[in-house]
Protein backbone atom coordinates (compact mmCIF):
# COMPACT_ATOMS: atom_id res chain seq x y z
CA UNK A 1 0.00 0.00 0.00
CA UNK A 2 1.02 3.49 -0.09
CA UNK A 3 2.47 5.44 2.70
CA UNK A 4 -0.46 6.15 4.69
CA UNK A 5 0.57 9.47 5.53
CA UNK A 6 0.17 9.69 2.37
CA UNK A 7 -3.26 8.80 2.42
CA UNK A 8 -4.33 10.12 5.80
CA UNK A 9 -6.54 12.88 4.94
CA UNK A 10 -8.57 10.35 2.82
CA UNK A 11 -8.13 7.82 5.87
CA UNK A 12 -9.63 10.10 8.26
CA UNK A 13 -12.51 10.99 5.98
CA UNK A 14 -13.57 7.88 5.13
CA UNK A 15 -13.69 6.64 8.85
CA UNK A 16 -15.37 9.46 10.11
CA UNK A 17 -17.99 8.98 7.51
CA UNK A 18 -18.10 5.11 8.64
CA UNK A 19 -17.41 3.82 5.45
CA UNK A 20 -14.35 1.56 6.78
CA UNK A 21 -16.75 0.73 10.13
CA UNK A 22 -17.76 -2.77 8.75
CA UNK A 23 -14.28 -3.97 8.65
CA UNK A 24 -13.82 -6.64 11.07
CA UNK A 25 -10.23 -6.65 12.49
CA UNK A 26 -11.22 -8.73 15.91
CA UNK A 27 -9.88 -6.40 18.22
CA UNK A 28 -9.64 -7.75 21.73
CA UNK A 29 -12.33 -6.44 24.11
CA UNK A 30 -11.52 -5.27 27.61
CA UNK A 31 -12.34 -8.63 28.60
CA UNK A 32 -10.20 -10.98 26.36
CA UNK A 33 -8.25 -11.47 29.30
CA UNK A 34 -7.99 -14.45 32.10
CA UNK A 35 -8.61 -12.23 35.02
CA UNK A 36 -6.87 -12.39 38.06
CA UNK A 37 -8.56 -12.60 40.94
CA UNK A 38 -6.49 -10.06 43.14
CA UNK A 39 -6.81 -9.25 46.87
CA UNK A 40 -7.64 -5.12 47.71
CA UNK A 41 -4.69 -3.30 46.29
CA UNK A 42 -4.45 0.23 47.47
CA UNK A 43 -1.35 1.05 44.97
CA UNK A 44 2.09 2.47 46.05
CA UNK A 45 1.28 5.97 46.79
CA UNK A 46 -2.06 5.69 47.62
CA UNK A 47 -2.33 9.18 48.16
CA UNK A 48 -1.29 10.42 44.95
CA UNK A 49 -3.89 12.24 42.79
CA UNK A 50 -3.25 11.18 39.42
CA UNK A 51 -4.98 12.19 36.10
CA UNK A 52 -8.76 10.74 35.59
CA UNK A 53 -9.92 11.73 32.17
CA UNK A 54 -10.82 9.23 29.92
CA UNK A 55 -9.04 7.91 26.58
CA UNK A 56 -12.28 8.16 24.98
CA UNK A 57 -12.43 11.41 24.46
CA UNK A 58 -15.10 11.79 21.46
CA UNK A 59 -17.50 13.49 23.90
CA UNK A 60 -15.25 16.45 23.55
CA UNK A 61 -13.72 16.32 20.01
CA UNK A 62 -15.25 19.01 18.71
CA UNK A 63 -13.03 21.85 17.88
CA UNK A 64 -15.48 24.10 20.64
CA UNK A 65 -13.82 21.61 23.05
CA UNK A 66 -10.18 22.66 21.95
CA UNK A 67 -9.67 24.63 25.05
CA UNK A 68 -9.94 21.11 27.76
CA UNK A 69 -8.78 18.88 24.95
CA UNK A 70 -5.38 18.18 27.34
CA UNK A 71 -3.93 15.28 25.00
CA UNK A 72 -6.74 14.77 23.01
CA UNK A 73 -6.31 14.56 19.34
CA UNK A 74 -2.61 14.34 18.93
CA UNK A 75 -0.45 12.76 16.46
CA UNK A 76 3.10 13.16 15.63
CA UNK A 77 4.12 15.56 18.25
CA UNK A 78 7.10 17.14 18.73
CA UNK A 79 8.18 18.40 22.41
CA UNK A 80 11.17 20.58 23.94
CA UNK A 81 10.85 22.15 27.24
CA UNK A 82 11.87 26.10 27.49
CA UNK A 83 11.68 28.01 31.10
CA UNK A 84 9.00 25.96 32.88
CA UNK A 85 6.71 25.16 30.00
CA UNK A 86 7.19 22.07 27.77
CA UNK A 87 5.76 23.13 24.14
CA UNK A 88 3.86 20.52 21.87
CA UNK A 89 3.62 20.80 18.31
CA UNK A 90 2.02 18.71 15.86
CA UNK A 91 0.71 17.09 12.49
CA UNK A 92 -2.35 18.56 11.46
CA UNK A 93 -4.47 15.78 12.43
CA UNK A 94 -7.37 15.05 14.50
CA UNK A 95 -11.21 13.21 15.28
CA UNK A 96 -13.50 14.35 12.35
CA UNK A 97 -10.78 16.71 11.25
CA UNK A 98 -12.23 19.08 13.83
CA UNK A 99 -8.70 20.74 13.41
CA UNK A 100 -9.14 22.38 9.96
CA UNK A 101 -11.06 25.15 11.73
CA UNK A 102 -7.64 26.58 13.14
CA UNK A 103 -4.56 27.01 11.43
CA UNK A 104 -1.90 24.60 10.75
CA UNK A 105 0.34 22.84 13.78
CA UNK A 106 -1.40 22.95 17.05
CA UNK A 107 0.38 23.74 20.03
CA UNK A 108 -0.03 23.07 23.25
CA UNK A 109 1.92 23.38 26.65
CA UNK A 110 2.99 21.72 30.11
CA UNK A 111 4.70 22.32 33.17
CA UNK A 112 4.09 18.51 34.07
CA UNK A 113 3.83 16.85 30.81
CA UNK A 114 0.96 15.74 32.30
CA UNK A 115 -1.96 18.48 31.76
CA UNK A 116 -1.83 20.42 28.80
CA UNK A 117 -3.09 24.04 27.63
CA UNK A 118 -4.11 24.67 24.20
CA UNK A 119 -2.59 27.89 22.67
CA UNK A 120 -3.44 28.17 19.06
CA UNK A 121 -1.45 27.01 15.26
CA UNK A 122 1.87 28.27 14.21
CA UNK A 123 0.29 29.46 10.99
CA UNK A 124 -2.95 30.60 10.32
CA UNK A 125 -2.45 30.44 6.61
CA UNK A 126 -0.83 28.16 3.78
CA UNK A 127 2.78 29.62 3.25
CA UNK A 128 2.34 31.24 0.16
CA UNK A 129 6.14 29.65 -0.77
CA UNK A 130 5.15 26.24 -1.35
CA UNK A 131 2.89 26.91 -4.42
CA UNK A 132 5.82 29.02 -5.75
CA UNK A 133 8.62 26.26 -5.22
CA UNK A 134 6.69 23.32 -6.61
CA UNK A 135 5.70 25.39 -9.65
CA UNK A 136 9.44 26.28 -10.13
CA UNK A 137 10.42 22.92 -10.08
CA UNK A 138 7.62 21.67 -12.47
CA UNK A 139 9.01 23.92 -15.10
CA UNK A 140 12.30 22.35 -14.85
CA UNK A 141 11.46 19.09 -15.49
CA UNK A 142 11.87 16.84 -18.27
CA UNK A 143 9.92 17.06 -20.36
CA UNK A 144 8.33 20.43 -18.39
CA UNK A 145 4.94 20.39 -16.89
CA UNK A 146 2.36 22.84 -16.28
CA UNK A 147 2.03 24.55 -13.27
CA UNK A 148 -0.46 23.74 -10.51
CA UNK A 149 -2.91 26.75 -10.18
CA UNK A 150 -4.81 25.22 -7.06
CA UNK A 151 -2.55 22.44 -4.82
CA UNK A 152 -3.87 20.45 -2.57
CA UNK A 153 -1.50 20.08 0.88
CA UNK A 154 -1.68 18.02 3.75
CA UNK A 155 0.27 19.58 6.74
CA UNK A 156 2.87 17.02 8.86
CA UNK A 157 5.23 16.18 11.03
CA UNK A 158 6.52 19.18 12.68
CA UNK A 159 10.18 19.31 14.77
CA UNK A 160 11.00 21.64 17.28
CA UNK A 161 14.85 22.66 18.24
CA UNK A 162 16.64 24.87 19.10
CA UNK A 163 19.99 26.34 18.07
CA UNK A 164 21.44 29.29 20.40
CA UNK A 165 18.76 31.57 21.36
CA UNK A 166 16.47 30.53 18.42
CA UNK A 167 14.13 27.76 18.24
CA UNK A 168 13.39 25.96 14.67
CA UNK A 169 10.81 24.64 13.89
CA UNK A 170 10.90 22.02 10.86
CA UNK A 171 7.45 21.38 9.04
CA UNK A 172 6.19 19.45 6.26
CA UNK A 173 3.94 20.32 3.65
CA UNK A 174 2.71 17.58 1.14
CA UNK A 175 0.96 18.72 -2.26
CA UNK A 176 -1.55 15.86 -1.97
CA UNK A 177 -2.36 16.27 -6.15
CA UNK A 178 -0.97 13.69 -8.49
CA UNK A 179 2.14 14.54 -10.47
CA UNK A 180 -0.13 14.80 -13.84
CA UNK A 181 -3.93 14.30 -14.17
CA UNK A 182 -6.59 13.29 -11.45
CA UNK A 183 -5.73 9.80 -11.07
CA UNK A 184 -3.59 8.66 -8.15
CA UNK A 185 -3.20 5.29 -9.72
CA UNK A 186 -1.94 6.46 -12.67
CA UNK A 187 1.05 9.00 -11.38
CA UNK A 188 2.84 9.14 -8.52
CA UNK A 189 1.53 12.03 -6.22
CA UNK A 190 3.76 15.48 -6.34
CA UNK A 191 6.22 15.95 -3.81
CA UNK A 192 6.61 16.73 -0.12
CA UNK A 193 8.68 20.13 1.09
CA UNK A 194 10.49 20.33 4.17
CA UNK A 195 10.22 24.42 5.77
CA UNK A 196 11.24 26.23 8.53
CA UNK A 197 10.07 28.69 10.83
CA UNK A 198 11.71 30.85 13.57
CA UNK A 199 10.93 31.94 16.96
CA UNK A 200 12.71 33.28 19.94
CA UNK A 201 10.06 33.19 22.36
CA UNK A 202 7.82 30.08 22.52
CA UNK A 203 5.34 31.67 25.08
CA UNK A 204 4.42 34.59 22.04
CA UNK A 205 3.88 31.52 19.24
CA UNK A 206 5.13 34.46 17.00
CA UNK A 207 7.19 32.50 14.06
CA UNK A 208 8.56 33.85 11.01
CA UNK A 209 8.65 31.35 8.36
CA UNK A 210 12.08 31.15 6.45
CA UNK A 211 10.50 29.00 3.57
CA UNK A 212 11.67 25.53 1.92
CA UNK A 213 14.63 23.57 3.63
CA UNK A 214 14.57 21.00 0.74
CA UNK A 215 11.99 18.60 -1.28
CA UNK A 216 11.63 15.24 -2.33
CA UNK A 217 14.28 14.21 -5.08
CA UNK A 218 14.54 11.68 -7.61
CA UNK A 219 17.36 10.20 -8.78
CA UNK A 220 16.15 8.70 -12.07
CA UNK A 221 15.70 5.33 -11.35
CA UNK A 222 11.73 5.36 -11.54
CA UNK A 223 9.13 7.71 -13.62
CA UNK A 224 6.09 9.55 -12.14
CA UNK A 225 4.17 7.50 -14.28
CA UNK A 226 2.25 4.57 -11.65
CA UNK A 227 1.27 0.87 -13.63
CA UNK A 228 -1.96 0.86 -11.43
CA UNK A 229 -2.59 0.82 -7.67
CA UNK A 230 -0.02 -1.94 -7.09
CA UNK A 231 2.80 -0.36 -8.57
CA UNK A 232 4.58 0.99 -5.27
CA UNK A 233 8.00 1.65 -6.75
CA UNK A 234 8.25 5.22 -5.61
CA UNK A 235 9.33 7.86 -8.05
CA UNK A 236 10.65 9.97 -5.30
CA UNK A 237 14.64 8.65 -3.73
CA UNK A 238 14.15 10.36 -0.53
CA UNK A 239 10.71 11.77 0.29
CA UNK A 240 11.17 15.39 2.33
CA UNK A 241 8.56 14.15 5.49
CA UNK A 242 9.35 13.59 8.91
CA UNK A 243 11.98 15.64 9.68
CA UNK A 244 14.58 15.69 13.07
CA UNK A 245 17.32 17.43 14.21
CA UNK A 246 21.03 16.75 15.77
CA UNK A 247 23.90 18.53 16.55
CA UNK A 248 26.79 16.55 16.81
CA UNK A 249 29.67 17.03 19.73
CA UNK A 250 31.83 18.75 16.96
CA UNK A 251 29.66 21.42 15.95
CA UNK A 252 27.87 20.19 12.57
CA UNK A 253 24.28 20.63 12.45
CA UNK A 254 22.69 17.31 10.45
CA UNK A 255 18.52 17.24 9.13
CA UNK A 256 17.50 13.92 9.36
CA UNK A 257 14.22 12.70 7.35
CA UNK A 258 12.52 10.29 5.09
CA UNK A 259 9.86 8.15 4.59
CA UNK A 260 9.33 4.51 2.95
CA UNK A 261 10.51 5.10 -0.74
CA UNK A 262 14.25 4.36 -0.70
CA UNK A 263 14.98 4.71 2.72
CA UNK A 264 16.15 7.63 5.47
CA UNK A 265 18.90 10.26 4.80
CA UNK A 266 20.93 12.59 7.08
CA UNK A 267 21.68 16.11 5.17
CA UNK A 268 24.51 18.30 6.55
CA UNK A 269 23.01 22.20 7.31
CA UNK A 270 24.25 25.44 7.63
CA UNK A 271 24.11 26.34 11.30
CA UNK A 272 23.55 29.94 10.75
CA UNK A 273 20.69 29.13 8.43
CA UNK A 274 19.56 25.43 9.23
CA UNK A 275 19.29 24.76 5.27
CA UNK A 276 21.56 22.96 3.18
CA UNK A 277 24.09 24.98 1.38
CA UNK A 278 23.23 24.00 -1.63
CA UNK A 279 20.48 21.36 -3.77
CA UNK A 280 21.94 21.20 -6.94
CA UNK A 281 22.74 17.57 -7.48
CA UNK A 282 21.82 14.33 -5.95
CA UNK A 283 24.38 13.97 -3.14
CA UNK A 284 22.97 17.64 -1.96
CA UNK A 285 19.82 16.22 -0.71
CA UNK A 286 22.07 13.53 1.54
CA UNK A 287 22.74 10.18 2.30
CA UNK A 288 20.89 7.21 3.00
CA UNK A 289 21.45 5.96 6.85
CA UNK A 290 18.39 3.27 7.18
CA UNK A 291 16.56 1.19 5.53
CA UNK A 292 13.78 -1.64 5.12
CA UNK A 293 15.46 -4.78 3.27
CA UNK A 294 16.96 -4.67 -0.03
CA UNK A 295 17.59 -0.81 -0.03
CA UNK A 296 19.34 -0.94 -3.02
CA UNK A 297 16.50 -2.41 -5.29
CA UNK A 298 13.21 -2.14 -3.01
CA UNK A 299 11.93 1.55 -3.37
CA UNK A 300 8.71 1.50 -0.70
CA UNK A 301 10.31 0.17 1.88
CA UNK A 302 7.92 0.31 5.18
CA UNK A 303 9.61 2.88 7.71
CA UNK A 304 9.87 6.07 8.49
CA UNK A 305 10.14 9.03 10.93
CA UNK A 306 13.73 8.67 11.84
CA UNK A 307 14.31 10.57 14.73
CA UNK A 308 18.22 10.85 15.97
CA UNK A 309 19.11 11.93 19.58
CA UNK A 310 22.72 11.93 20.79
CA UNK A 311 23.28 10.54 24.28
CA UNK A 312 26.82 11.99 26.04
CA UNK A 313 26.64 9.19 29.11
CA UNK A 314 26.97 6.31 26.29
CA UNK A 315 28.67 8.37 23.43
CA UNK A 316 26.34 6.97 20.66
CA UNK A 317 23.73 8.02 18.53
CA UNK A 318 20.48 6.90 18.78
CA UNK A 319 18.01 6.73 15.98
CA UNK A 320 14.70 5.48 16.92
CA UNK A 321 12.93 4.23 13.79
CA UNK A 322 8.87 3.97 12.79
CA UNK A 323 7.61 0.47 11.08
CA UNK A 324 4.56 -0.42 8.75
CA UNK A 325 1.37 1.54 8.24
CA UNK A 326 0.21 4.02 11.05
CA UNK A 327 -3.33 2.95 11.74
CA UNK A 328 -2.73 -0.12 13.62
CA UNK A 329 0.44 -1.87 12.86
CA UNK A 330 2.76 1.36 14.46
CA UNK A 331 5.89 0.45 15.96
CA UNK A 332 8.86 1.80 17.51
CA UNK A 333 12.60 0.58 16.59
CA UNK A 334 15.92 1.97 17.29
CA UNK A 335 19.43 1.11 16.50
CA UNK A 336 22.79 3.06 17.32
CA UNK A 337 25.90 4.13 15.94
CA UNK A 338 29.16 6.36 17.20
CA UNK A 339 29.11 8.20 13.92
CA UNK A 340 26.22 10.58 12.70
CA UNK A 341 25.78 9.08 9.23
CA UNK A 342 26.34 5.37 10.67
CA UNK A 343 25.83 2.39 9.91
CA UNK A 344 23.86 2.10 12.42
CA UNK A 345 23.39 -1.43 14.11
CA UNK A 346 20.70 -2.96 16.15
CA UNK A 347 20.58 -4.92 19.32
CA UNK A 348 21.50 -7.94 17.79
CA UNK A 349 24.48 -6.89 15.36
CA UNK A 350 22.10 -6.53 12.28
CA UNK A 351 23.58 -3.40 10.05
CA UNK A 352 19.97 -0.99 10.09
CA UNK A 353 21.46 1.34 7.60
CA UNK A 354 22.08 -1.84 4.98
CA UNK A 355 18.53 -2.63 5.43
CA UNK A 356 18.55 -5.19 7.95
CA UNK A 357 15.25 -5.03 11.22
CA UNK A 358 16.13 -3.14 13.94
CA UNK A 359 15.95 -4.23 17.30
CA UNK A 360 14.77 -3.66 20.40
CA UNK A 361 11.19 -3.28 19.84
CA UNK A 362 10.54 -0.40 21.79
CA UNK A 363 6.70 0.00 21.30
CA UNK A 364 4.30 -1.95 19.70
CA UNK A 365 0.52 -2.71 19.99
CA UNK A 366 -0.56 -3.86 23.06
CA UNK A 367 -3.73 -4.79 25.99
CA UNK A 368 -3.30 -4.41 29.71
CA UNK A 369 -6.13 -6.55 31.24
CA UNK A 370 -9.20 -4.06 31.69
CA UNK A 371 -8.89 -2.02 28.63
CA UNK A 372 -8.92 -1.97 25.25
CA UNK A 373 -5.44 -1.60 24.81
CA UNK A 374 -3.36 0.56 22.12
CA UNK A 375 -2.58 0.69 18.78
CA UNK A 376 -0.59 2.85 16.11
CA UNK A 377 2.01 3.89 18.89
CA UNK A 378 4.98 5.70 17.32
CA UNK A 379 6.26 8.33 14.97
CA UNK A 380 8.12 9.23 18.47
CA UNK A 381 9.40 12.50 20.06
CA UNK A 382 12.85 12.09 21.86
CA UNK A 383 13.34 14.63 23.78
CA UNK A 384 15.07 15.02 27.66
CA UNK A 385 14.12 17.58 31.08
CA UNK A 386 17.35 19.82 31.32
CA UNK A 387 16.26 20.30 34.86
CA UNK A 388 15.72 16.67 36.18
CA UNK A 389 17.81 15.00 33.30
CA UNK A 390 15.20 12.25 32.35
CA UNK A 391 14.48 11.01 28.94
CA UNK A 392 11.28 10.90 27.26
CA UNK A 393 9.28 9.34 24.43
CA UNK A 394 5.99 11.18 22.99
CA UNK A 395 3.93 9.68 20.45
CA UNK A 396 -0.05 9.36 19.52
CA UNK A 397 -1.62 6.11 20.67
CA UNK A 398 -4.70 5.17 18.69
CA UNK A 399 -7.94 3.37 20.08
CA UNK A 400 -8.11 -0.19 18.76
CA UNK A 401 -10.81 -0.31 15.55
CA UNK A 402 -14.66 -1.26 15.78
CA UNK A 403 -15.08 -0.94 19.37
CA UNK A 404 -18.56 -0.81 20.61
CA UNK A 405 -20.29 2.58 21.19
CA UNK A 406 -17.15 4.38 19.73
CA UNK A 407 -17.40 5.29 16.18
CA UNK A 408 -14.64 5.13 14.44
CA UNK A 409 -12.47 4.12 17.16
CA UNK A 410 -9.45 3.24 15.24
CA UNK A 411 -9.15 7.44 14.58
CA UNK A 412 -9.21 8.23 18.04
CA UNK A 413 -5.67 9.48 18.96
CA UNK A 414 -4.60 10.04 22.75
CA UNK A 415 -1.26 12.15 23.15
CA UNK A 416 1.22 9.75 25.21
CA UNK A 417 4.08 10.48 27.16
CA UNK A 418 6.04 8.18 28.54
CA UNK A 419 9.60 8.33 30.34
CA UNK A 420 12.88 6.43 28.74
CA UNK A 421 14.87 4.35 30.71
CA UNK A 422 18.40 3.16 29.92
CA UNK A 423 19.96 -0.23 30.34
CA UNK A 424 23.68 -0.92 31.75
CA UNK A 425 24.76 -1.88 27.99
CA UNK A 426 23.19 1.76 26.92
CA UNK A 427 19.61 0.98 24.79
CA UNK A 428 16.62 3.02 25.66
CA UNK A 429 13.59 1.53 27.43
CA UNK A 430 10.38 3.03 27.29
CA UNK A 431 8.04 2.58 30.13
CA UNK A 432 4.79 0.25 29.86
CA UNK A 433 2.75 2.85 31.41
CA UNK A 434 2.12 6.41 30.58
CA UNK A 435 3.61 9.20 32.29
CA UNK A 436 1.35 10.85 35.23
CA UNK A 437 4.15 12.48 37.37
CA UNK A 438 4.19 10.47 39.65
CA UNK A 439 6.55 10.66 42.54
CA UNK A 440 10.09 8.25 42.52
CA UNK A 441 10.35 6.54 45.52
CA UNK A 442 13.01 3.88 46.00
CA UNK A 443 11.31 0.68 45.30
CA UNK A 444 11.53 -2.42 47.96
CA UNK A 445 12.02 -5.61 47.59
CA UNK A 446 8.63 -5.93 49.36
CA UNK A 447 6.81 -4.01 46.91
CA UNK A 448 7.73 -6.39 44.23
CA UNK A 449 5.78 -9.69 45.92
CA UNK A 450 2.41 -9.88 44.22
CA UNK A 451 0.39 -10.39 41.49
CA UNK A 452 1.23 -8.87 38.02
CA UNK A 453 0.85 -8.90 34.14
CA UNK A 454 3.41 -9.08 31.97
CA UNK A 455 3.64 -8.16 28.02
CA UNK A 456 6.31 -9.24 25.85
CA UNK A 457 6.50 -6.92 22.85
CA UNK A 458 7.17 -9.71 20.03
CA UNK A 459 6.22 -7.73 16.60
CA UNK A 460 3.25 -9.45 14.92
CA UNK A 461 1.77 -7.35 12.04
CA UNK A 462 -1.36 -5.67 13.72
CA UNK A 463 -1.73 -7.53 16.13
CA UNK A 464 -1.89 -6.67 20.13
CA UNK A 465 0.40 -8.43 22.47
CA UNK A 466 -1.62 -9.46 25.73
CA UNK A 467 -0.25 -9.66 29.19
CA UNK A 468 -0.04 -12.69 30.81
CA UNK A 469 -0.35 -13.33 34.54
CA UNK A 470 2.34 -14.14 37.02
CA UNK A 471 3.03 -13.55 40.86
CA UNK A 472 6.35 -13.30 42.13
CA UNK A 473 6.12 -15.15 45.86
CA UNK A 474 8.08 -14.04 48.92
CA UNK A 475 10.56 -17.32 48.68
CA UNK A 476 12.10 -15.57 45.18
CA UNK A 477 9.67 -18.02 43.16
CA UNK A 478 7.84 -16.63 39.84
CA UNK A 479 4.37 -18.57 39.25
CA UNK A 480 2.21 -18.18 36.26
CA UNK A 481 3.70 -17.24 32.67
CA UNK A 482 6.95 -17.71 33.10
CA UNK A 483 7.40 -19.76 35.89
CA UNK A 484 11.24 -18.90 37.64
CA UNK A 485 12.69 -17.40 40.10
CA UNK A 486 13.52 -13.77 40.57
CA UNK A 487 15.80 -11.30 42.72
CA UNK A 488 16.22 -7.66 43.03
CA UNK A 489 19.14 -5.05 43.48
CA UNK A 490 17.70 -2.21 45.46
CA UNK A 491 20.54 -0.05 45.05
CA UNK A 492 20.33 -0.29 41.28
CA UNK A 493 16.47 -0.76 41.11
CA UNK A 494 16.98 -3.51 38.89
CA UNK A 495 14.74 -7.09 39.16
CA UNK A 496 16.38 -9.55 37.61
CA UNK A 497 13.33 -12.15 36.19
CA UNK A 498 14.29 -15.34 34.86
CA UNK A 499 17.93 -14.00 33.74
CA UNK A 500 15.98 -10.86 32.18
CA UNK A 501 17.46 -7.61 33.92
CA UNK A 502 14.42 -5.29 34.26
CA UNK A 503 14.12 -1.88 35.57
CA UNK A 504 11.61 -1.25 38.10
CA UNK A 505 9.51 2.31 38.70
CA UNK A 506 7.03 4.20 40.34
CA UNK A 507 3.92 4.52 37.89
CA UNK A 508 0.28 5.86 37.32
CA UNK A 509 -2.18 2.66 36.72
CA UNK A 510 -4.33 3.99 33.67
CA UNK A 511 -6.35 0.53 33.45
CA UNK A 512 -7.21 -0.15 36.87
CA UNK A 513 -10.23 1.33 37.72
CA UNK A 514 -10.34 3.35 39.94
CA UNK A 515 -6.36 4.45 38.66
CA UNK A 516 -3.80 4.49 41.17
CA UNK A 517 -0.37 3.51 41.29
CA UNK A 518 1.61 0.87 41.00
CA UNK A 519 5.28 -0.80 40.24
CA UNK A 520 6.19 -1.61 36.81
CA UNK A 521 9.14 -3.24 35.31
CA UNK A 522 10.40 -2.57 31.41
CA UNK A 523 13.52 -4.16 29.64
CA UNK A 524 14.92 -5.55 26.46
CA UNK A 525 14.56 -9.91 26.21
CA UNK A 526 17.74 -11.14 24.41
CA UNK A 527 15.59 -11.37 21.30
CA UNK A 528 15.51 -7.65 21.48
CA UNK A 529 11.43 -7.48 22.14
CA UNK A 530 10.19 -5.09 25.29
CA UNK A 531 8.78 -6.67 28.73
CA UNK A 532 6.74 -4.59 30.21
CA UNK A 533 5.18 -5.66 33.78
CA UNK A 534 2.76 -3.98 36.14
CA UNK A 535 1.74 -5.18 39.40
CA UNK A 536 -1.70 -5.43 40.02
CA UNK A 537 -2.44 -7.35 43.40
CA UNK A 538 -1.27 -8.98 46.48
CA UNK A 539 0.36 -12.20 47.48
CA UNK A 540 -2.55 -14.35 48.48
CA UNK A 541 0.62 -16.83 49.71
Amino acid sequence: MKSLKTLYPVFILLTTLGILTGCDFNSPGPDDHEEQQNEPYEGLIPDFQGPTYSDDYTPISSWSDRFIWNLANVHDPTVIKDDDYFYMYQTNASYGNVHEAGGNYLVRRSTDLVNWEYLGAVFDSDPAWVKNALNTIRATMDPPLPPLENPEYGFWAPHITKVGNTFRLYYCVVVLNPILGNDGNEYWTERAFIGLAESTDLSSNNWEDKGMVIHSVADGEETYARDGGSDWSGYFKFNAIDPSYVVTPEGEHWLIYGSWHSGLAAVEVDPVTGKPKELNTLPDFGVRIAGRGRVHSNRWQALEAPEIIYNEDTGYYYLFLSYDELAEAYNTRVARSENITGPYFGLDGGNVTEGAEAYPILTHPYKFAGSYGWVGISHPSIFQDPDSGKWFYSSQGRLPPDIAGINVSNAVMMGHVREIYWTEDGWPVVAPERYADVPDVTITEADLIGKWEEITLRYEYQVMQLSKNITLHEDYSVEGYPNGTWSFDEGSQTLTLNGTELLVDSAWDWEASPRRTTVTYAGISSAGFSIWGKKVGNDEK
